[in-house]
Protein backbone atom coordinates (compact mmCIF):
# COMPACT_ATOMS: atom_id res chain seq x y z
CA UNK A 1 0.00 0.00 0.00
CA UNK A 2 1.41 3.39 -1.06
CA UNK A 3 0.36 6.38 1.03
CA UNK A 4 0.62 10.15 0.60
CA UNK A 5 0.52 12.40 3.69
CA UNK A 6 -0.84 15.96 3.79
CA UNK A 7 -0.12 17.58 7.14
CA UNK A 8 -1.21 20.82 8.75
CA UNK A 9 2.01 22.40 9.99
CA UNK A 10 0.45 24.50 12.77
CA UNK A 11 1.92 23.46 16.11
CA UNK A 12 3.73 20.25 16.92
CA UNK A 13 0.93 17.70 17.30
CA UNK A 14 0.02 16.93 13.68
CA UNK A 15 3.69 16.68 12.72
CA UNK A 16 4.53 14.14 15.43
CA UNK A 17 1.38 12.17 14.55
CA UNK A 18 2.56 12.02 10.94
CA UNK A 19 6.00 10.74 11.99
CA UNK A 20 4.43 8.06 14.17
CA UNK A 21 2.03 7.05 11.40
CA UNK A 22 4.85 6.84 8.87
CA UNK A 23 6.81 4.45 11.10
CA UNK A 24 3.74 2.31 11.83
CA UNK A 25 3.02 1.97 8.11
CA UNK A 26 6.64 1.10 7.31
CA UNK A 27 6.67 -1.50 10.11
CA UNK A 28 3.65 -3.14 8.47
CA UNK A 29 5.19 -3.30 5.01
CA UNK A 30 3.61 -0.16 3.54
CA UNK A 31 5.27 2.86 1.92
CA UNK A 32 4.81 6.58 2.45
CA UNK A 33 5.65 8.06 -0.95
CA UNK A 34 5.65 11.75 0.03
CA UNK A 35 4.80 14.10 2.91
CA UNK A 36 3.27 17.47 2.04
CA UNK A 37 3.30 19.98 4.91
CA UNK A 38 1.44 23.28 5.12
CA UNK A 39 3.60 26.28 5.95
CA UNK A 40 3.49 30.07 6.06
CA UNK A 41 5.86 32.98 6.58
CA UNK A 42 5.43 32.61 10.34
CA UNK A 43 5.51 28.80 10.35
CA UNK A 44 8.57 26.95 9.15
CA UNK A 45 9.11 23.21 9.22
CA UNK A 46 10.85 22.27 12.50
CA UNK A 47 14.22 20.57 12.36
CA UNK A 48 13.11 17.47 14.28
CA UNK A 49 10.52 16.69 11.61
CA UNK A 50 12.91 17.07 8.68
CA UNK A 51 15.46 14.83 10.40
CA UNK A 52 13.05 12.01 11.27
CA UNK A 53 10.81 11.83 8.21
CA UNK A 54 11.87 9.03 5.86
CA UNK A 55 9.74 10.02 2.87
CA UNK A 56 10.48 13.11 0.74
CA UNK A 57 9.04 16.26 2.35
CA UNK A 58 7.62 19.23 0.43
CA UNK A 59 6.02 22.39 1.76
CA UNK A 60 3.05 24.32 0.41
CA UNK A 61 1.39 27.60 1.36
CA UNK A 62 -1.46 27.00 3.76
CA UNK A 63 -3.82 29.03 6.00
CA UNK A 64 -2.58 29.64 9.51
CA UNK A 65 -3.72 31.28 12.71
CA UNK A 66 -2.09 34.51 13.89
CA UNK A 67 -1.57 35.19 17.60
CA UNK A 68 -3.08 38.14 19.41
CA UNK A 69 -0.96 41.24 19.97
CA UNK A 70 -0.01 39.85 23.38
CA UNK A 71 1.21 36.67 21.59
CA UNK A 72 -0.90 34.42 23.80
CA UNK A 73 -4.33 33.48 22.41
CA UNK A 74 -5.20 33.23 18.72
CA UNK A 75 -6.29 36.53 17.16
CA UNK A 76 -9.40 35.37 15.29
CA UNK A 77 -10.10 38.63 13.44
CA UNK A 78 -6.45 39.02 12.43
CA UNK A 79 -6.34 35.40 11.25
CA UNK A 80 -9.48 35.70 9.09
CA UNK A 81 -8.31 38.95 7.48
CA UNK A 82 -4.83 37.60 6.80
CA UNK A 83 -6.08 34.40 5.17
CA UNK A 84 -8.66 36.21 3.03
CA UNK A 85 -5.86 38.33 1.60
CA UNK A 86 -3.84 35.19 0.88
CA UNK A 87 -6.75 33.28 -0.73
CA UNK A 88 -5.45 33.59 -4.35
CA UNK A 89 -2.27 31.85 -3.25
CA UNK A 90 -4.32 29.08 -1.64
CA UNK A 91 -6.09 28.44 -4.96
CA UNK A 92 -2.66 27.67 -6.41
CA UNK A 93 -2.06 25.32 -3.49
CA UNK A 94 -5.28 23.43 -4.25
CA UNK A 95 -4.06 22.86 -7.81
CA UNK A 96 -0.67 21.78 -6.45
CA UNK A 97 -2.25 19.26 -4.04
CA UNK A 98 -4.43 17.81 -6.78
CA UNK A 99 -1.43 17.33 -9.08
CA UNK A 100 0.66 15.74 -6.32
CA UNK A 101 -2.17 13.33 -5.44
CA UNK A 102 -2.82 12.53 -9.11
CA UNK A 103 0.82 11.77 -9.96
CA UNK A 104 1.88 10.13 -6.68
CA UNK A 105 0.53 6.66 -7.60
CA UNK A 106 -0.67 6.49 -3.99
CA UNK A 107 -3.40 4.07 -2.91
CA UNK A 108 -4.41 6.32 -0.04
CA UNK A 109 -4.15 9.96 1.09
CA UNK A 110 -3.97 10.61 4.83
CA UNK A 111 -5.02 14.13 5.75
CA UNK A 112 -3.73 15.38 9.11
CA UNK A 113 -6.27 18.19 9.53
CA UNK A 114 -5.21 20.31 6.56
CA UNK A 115 -8.19 22.35 5.35
CA UNK A 116 -6.96 22.76 1.76
CA UNK A 117 -6.97 18.97 1.33
CA UNK A 118 -10.67 18.87 2.12
CA UNK A 119 -11.34 21.70 -0.32
CA UNK A 120 -9.28 19.91 -2.99
CA UNK A 121 -11.39 16.77 -2.60
CA UNK A 122 -14.60 18.81 -2.67
CA UNK A 123 -13.73 20.78 -5.81
CA UNK A 124 -11.57 18.43 -7.87
CA UNK A 125 -12.51 14.94 -6.60
CA UNK A 126 -9.15 13.08 -6.81
CA UNK A 127 -9.62 9.37 -7.52
CA UNK A 128 -7.64 8.30 -4.44
CA UNK A 129 -9.44 7.56 -1.15
CA UNK A 130 -8.83 10.04 1.67
CA UNK A 131 -8.70 9.29 5.40
CA UNK A 132 -8.57 12.10 7.96
CA UNK A 133 -6.70 11.66 11.24
CA UNK A 134 -6.94 14.02 14.21
CA UNK A 135 -8.41 14.55 17.63
CA UNK A 136 -10.66 17.28 16.21
CA UNK A 137 -12.87 14.71 14.43
CA UNK A 138 -14.09 13.62 17.84
CA UNK A 139 -15.92 16.98 17.97
CA UNK A 140 -18.23 15.59 15.23
CA UNK A 141 -19.20 12.60 17.41
CA UNK A 142 -22.82 12.85 18.63
CA UNK A 143 -21.77 11.94 22.20
CA UNK A 144 -19.08 14.62 22.45
CA UNK A 145 -19.62 17.15 25.24
CA UNK A 146 -18.29 20.66 24.61
CA UNK A 147 -17.35 23.13 27.36
CA UNK A 148 -20.14 25.51 28.29
CA UNK A 149 -18.33 28.70 27.19
CA UNK A 150 -17.45 30.20 23.77
CA UNK A 151 -20.23 28.51 21.81
CA UNK A 152 -19.72 30.66 18.69
CA UNK A 153 -16.00 29.78 18.56
CA UNK A 154 -16.93 26.12 18.92
CA UNK A 155 -19.31 26.36 15.95
CA UNK A 156 -16.59 27.97 13.83
CA UNK A 157 -14.11 25.25 14.85
CA UNK A 158 -16.63 22.54 14.04
CA UNK A 159 -17.27 24.08 10.61
CA UNK A 160 -13.50 24.23 9.98
CA UNK A 161 -13.18 20.57 11.00
CA UNK A 162 -15.98 19.52 8.64
CA UNK A 163 -14.30 21.33 5.73
CA UNK A 164 -11.00 19.52 6.39
CA UNK A 165 -12.81 16.19 6.07
CA UNK A 166 -14.73 16.85 2.83
CA UNK A 167 -14.55 13.78 0.59
CA UNK A 168 -13.07 11.55 3.30
CA UNK A 169 -13.85 7.83 3.28
CA UNK A 170 -13.14 7.65 7.01
CA UNK A 171 -12.43 10.05 9.88
CA UNK A 172 -10.16 8.56 12.56
CA UNK A 173 -10.92 10.49 15.75
CA UNK A 174 -8.02 10.31 18.21
CA UNK A 175 -9.45 10.09 21.71
CA UNK A 176 -8.39 9.98 25.38
CA UNK A 177 -10.74 7.03 25.86
CA UNK A 178 -12.74 4.40 24.00
CA UNK A 179 -16.06 5.37 22.41
CA UNK A 180 -18.37 3.81 19.85
CA UNK A 181 -17.82 4.35 16.13
CA UNK A 182 -20.40 6.33 14.16
CA UNK A 183 -20.69 4.63 10.78
CA UNK A 184 -23.28 7.10 9.51
CA UNK A 185 -20.74 9.93 9.87
CA UNK A 186 -17.78 7.73 8.87
CA UNK A 187 -16.19 8.30 12.29
CA UNK A 188 -13.99 5.67 13.93
CA UNK A 189 -12.69 6.36 17.44
CA UNK A 190 -9.06 5.30 17.92
CA UNK A 191 -6.27 5.88 20.48
CA UNK A 192 -3.81 8.79 20.17
CA UNK A 193 -0.76 8.41 17.92
CA UNK A 194 2.16 8.64 20.35
CA UNK A 195 5.75 8.09 19.29
CA UNK A 196 7.76 5.04 20.29
CA UNK A 197 10.10 7.44 22.13
CA UNK A 198 7.23 8.24 24.49
CA UNK A 199 6.13 4.63 24.93
CA UNK A 200 9.64 3.44 25.79
CA UNK A 201 10.77 6.42 27.89
CA UNK A 202 12.14 5.69 31.37
CA UNK A 203 10.27 8.01 33.73
CA UNK A 204 11.26 9.54 37.06
CA UNK A 205 9.82 12.12 39.44
CA UNK A 206 12.39 14.83 40.06
CA UNK A 207 11.76 18.10 41.86
CA UNK A 208 11.00 20.46 38.97
CA UNK A 209 8.06 21.49 36.78
CA UNK A 210 8.24 21.30 32.98
CA UNK A 211 6.15 23.53 30.73
CA UNK A 212 5.34 24.01 27.05
CA UNK A 213 4.18 27.41 25.76
CA UNK A 214 3.92 27.55 21.99
CA UNK A 215 3.08 31.27 22.13
CA UNK A 216 6.02 33.00 23.81
CA UNK A 217 3.72 35.72 25.17
CA UNK A 218 2.81 33.37 28.04
CA UNK A 219 6.37 33.71 29.38
CA UNK A 220 5.35 36.86 31.28
CA UNK A 221 2.80 34.83 33.25
CA UNK A 222 5.42 32.19 34.01
CA UNK A 223 7.98 34.77 35.18
CA UNK A 224 5.40 36.53 37.32
CA UNK A 225 4.71 33.31 39.23
CA UNK A 226 8.43 32.53 39.40
CA UNK A 227 9.18 35.92 41.01
CA UNK A 228 6.85 34.97 43.86
CA UNK A 229 8.20 31.40 44.11
CA UNK A 230 11.93 31.55 43.27
CA UNK A 231 12.63 28.30 45.12
CA UNK A 232 10.62 26.12 42.65
CA UNK A 233 12.71 24.92 39.66
CA UNK A 234 11.00 25.53 36.29
CA UNK A 235 12.02 24.38 32.81
CA UNK A 236 9.77 25.79 30.07
CA UNK A 237 9.91 25.25 26.31
CA UNK A 238 8.94 28.12 24.00
CA UNK A 239 9.08 29.27 20.37
CA UNK A 240 10.41 32.79 20.93
CA UNK A 241 11.89 34.05 17.68
CA UNK A 242 15.66 34.60 17.85
CA UNK A 243 16.01 33.05 21.31
CA UNK A 244 19.08 31.01 22.21
CA UNK A 245 18.87 27.26 22.63
CA UNK A 246 18.77 27.88 26.38
CA UNK A 247 17.75 31.14 28.06
CA UNK A 248 18.62 30.96 31.74
CA UNK A 249 16.78 33.64 33.71
CA UNK A 250 18.31 32.56 37.03
CA UNK A 251 19.19 29.38 38.93
CA UNK A 252 15.61 28.07 38.99
CA UNK A 253 14.01 29.34 35.77
CA UNK A 254 15.18 28.31 32.30
CA UNK A 255 13.50 28.66 28.92
CA UNK A 256 14.49 26.19 26.19
CA UNK A 257 13.92 26.47 22.46
CA UNK A 258 11.52 23.77 21.31
CA UNK A 259 13.52 20.60 20.77
CA UNK A 260 11.59 17.35 20.60
CA UNK A 261 14.14 15.02 22.15
CA UNK A 262 15.11 17.45 24.89
CA UNK A 263 11.44 18.14 25.67
CA UNK A 264 10.70 14.44 26.21
CA UNK A 265 13.68 14.09 28.53
CA UNK A 266 12.40 16.91 30.74
CA UNK A 267 8.78 15.74 30.55
CA UNK A 268 9.68 12.18 31.56
CA UNK A 269 11.64 13.35 34.62
CA UNK A 270 9.49 16.23 35.88
CA UNK A 271 7.22 16.25 38.90
CA UNK A 272 4.38 17.95 37.00
CA UNK A 273 3.64 19.50 33.61
CA UNK A 274 2.12 22.86 32.60
CA UNK A 275 0.98 23.52 29.03
CA UNK A 276 -1.38 25.54 26.87
CA UNK A 277 -3.36 22.36 26.19
CA UNK A 278 -2.23 20.80 22.90
CA UNK A 279 -3.72 17.31 22.57
CA UNK A 280 -0.45 15.56 21.78
CA UNK A 281 1.61 16.77 24.73
CA UNK A 282 -1.28 16.22 27.17
CA UNK A 283 -1.50 12.61 25.97
CA UNK A 284 2.26 12.20 26.36
CA UNK A 285 2.06 13.46 29.94
CA UNK A 286 -0.88 11.15 30.67
CA UNK A 287 1.01 8.14 29.32
CA UNK A 288 3.96 8.99 31.57
CA UNK A 289 1.65 9.45 34.55
CA UNK A 290 2.39 13.18 34.98
CA UNK A 291 -0.19 15.56 36.50
CA UNK A 292 -1.07 18.36 34.07
CA UNK A 293 -2.20 21.96 34.27
CA UNK A 294 -3.68 23.40 31.06
CA UNK A 295 -3.93 27.10 30.16
CA UNK A 296 -5.78 27.02 26.81
CA UNK A 297 -4.74 29.45 24.08
CA UNK A 298 -7.75 28.84 21.79
CA UNK A 299 -11.07 27.03 21.63
CA UNK A 300 -9.67 23.67 20.51
CA UNK A 301 -7.34 23.63 23.50
CA UNK A 302 -10.27 24.55 25.73
CA UNK A 303 -11.97 21.36 24.53
CA UNK A 304 -8.80 19.32 25.08
CA UNK A 305 -8.41 20.73 28.57
CA UNK A 306 -12.05 20.05 29.44
CA UNK A 307 -11.72 16.42 28.30
CA UNK A 308 -8.44 15.84 30.15
CA UNK A 309 -9.89 17.35 33.32
CA UNK A 310 -12.94 15.08 33.07
CA UNK A 311 -10.58 12.12 32.71
CA UNK A 312 -8.83 13.12 35.94
CA UNK A 313 -5.57 13.92 34.15
CA UNK A 314 -5.25 17.55 35.20
CA UNK A 315 -6.66 20.95 36.06
CA UNK A 316 -7.55 23.97 33.93
CA UNK A 317 -6.36 27.51 34.67
CA UNK A 318 -6.51 30.94 33.01
CA UNK A 319 -2.83 31.70 33.68
CA UNK A 320 0.34 29.86 34.65
CA UNK A 321 -0.33 29.74 38.38
CA UNK A 322 1.72 26.69 39.36
CA UNK A 323 0.20 26.72 42.86
CA UNK A 324 -2.89 25.16 41.33
CA UNK A 325 -0.77 22.49 39.64
CA UNK A 326 1.17 21.71 42.83
CA UNK A 327 -2.07 21.29 44.79
CA UNK A 328 -3.44 18.92 42.15
CA UNK A 329 -0.17 16.95 42.09
CA UNK A 330 -0.58 16.02 45.76
CA UNK A 331 -3.74 14.00 45.00
CA UNK A 332 -3.10 12.88 41.41
CA UNK A 333 -3.15 9.16 40.52
CA UNK A 334 -1.90 8.00 37.09
CA UNK A 335 -4.54 6.42 34.82
CA UNK A 336 -3.35 2.94 33.80
CA UNK A 337 -6.37 2.37 31.53
CA UNK A 338 -5.12 5.15 29.26
CA UNK A 339 -1.80 3.30 28.79
CA UNK A 340 -3.67 0.11 27.81
CA UNK A 341 -5.83 2.06 25.35
CA UNK A 342 -2.81 3.79 23.82
CA UNK A 343 -0.83 0.55 23.44
CA UNK A 344 -3.42 -0.69 20.93
CA UNK A 345 -3.16 2.42 18.74
CA UNK A 346 -0.90 1.41 15.88
CA UNK A 347 -2.45 -1.93 14.90
CA UNK A 348 -5.95 -0.48 15.28
CA UNK A 349 -5.23 2.52 13.04
CA UNK A 350 -3.23 0.62 10.41
CA UNK A 351 -5.98 -1.99 10.11
CA UNK A 352 -8.57 0.78 9.56
CA UNK A 353 -6.44 2.29 6.80
CA UNK A 354 -5.95 -1.08 5.10
CA UNK A 355 -9.71 -1.67 5.21
CA UNK A 356 -10.39 1.64 3.44
CA UNK A 357 -7.97 0.78 0.62
CA UNK A 358 -9.37 -2.73 0.26
CA UNK A 359 -12.93 -1.38 0.12
CA UNK A 360 -11.96 1.19 -2.50
CA UNK A 361 -10.25 -1.41 -4.66
CA UNK A 362 -13.26 -3.74 -4.39
CA UNK A 363 -15.50 -0.83 -5.43
CA UNK A 364 -13.32 -0.16 -8.47
CA UNK A 365 -13.42 -3.84 -9.44
CA UNK A 366 -17.19 -3.96 -9.05
CA UNK A 367 -17.61 -0.77 -11.06
CA UNK A 368 -15.24 -2.13 -13.72
CA UNK A 369 -17.17 -5.41 -13.90
CA UNK A 370 -20.49 -3.55 -14.22
CA UNK A 371 -19.07 -1.38 -17.01
CA UNK A 372 -17.66 -4.47 -18.72
CA UNK A 373 -21.08 -6.18 -18.58
CA UNK A 374 -22.76 -3.06 -19.98
CA UNK A 375 -20.18 -2.69 -22.75
CA UNK A 376 -20.53 -6.40 -23.58
CA UNK A 377 -24.33 -6.09 -23.82
CA UNK A 378 -24.10 -2.99 -26.03
CA UNK A 379 -21.68 -4.83 -28.35
CA UNK A 380 -24.02 -7.84 -28.63
CA UNK A 381 -26.96 -5.53 -29.23
CA UNK A 382 -25.17 -3.63 -32.01
CA UNK A 383 -24.03 -6.86 -33.61
CA UNK A 384 -27.54 -8.31 -33.46
CA UNK A 385 -28.96 -5.18 -35.11
CA UNK A 386 -26.73 -5.75 -38.13
CA UNK A 387 -28.30 -9.13 -38.83
CA UNK A 388 -31.90 -8.51 -37.84
CA UNK A 389 -34.63 -5.95 -38.25
CA UNK A 390 -33.97 -4.68 -34.70
CA UNK A 391 -35.16 -1.10 -34.26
Amino acid sequence: MKVLFVVQGEGRGHLTQALTMEKALRDNGHEVVEILVGRSKTRELPGFFMKRAKAPVSGFWSPNFLPSKANQRIGLTRSIAYNLIKSPMYLSTIHFLYQRIKHSEADLVINFYEILTGITYFLLRPNVPEVCIGHQYLFMHPDYSFPTEHKMSQKLMLAFTKITSLGAEKKLALSFRQACDVDKKKIAVVPPLLRDDVLSMDCACEDFITGYILNAGFSASVMQWHDAHPDVPLHFFWDKEGADETTRIDETLTFHRIDDKKFLQYLSHCKAYATTGGFESVCEAMYMGKPVMMVPAHVEQECNANEAMNEGAGVVADRFDMDKLRTFTDTHTPDTTFRDWENSAKWMIVSRLEAVVESHQEHLQTAGFAFSRYFHWVTIKDTFKKFTFWN
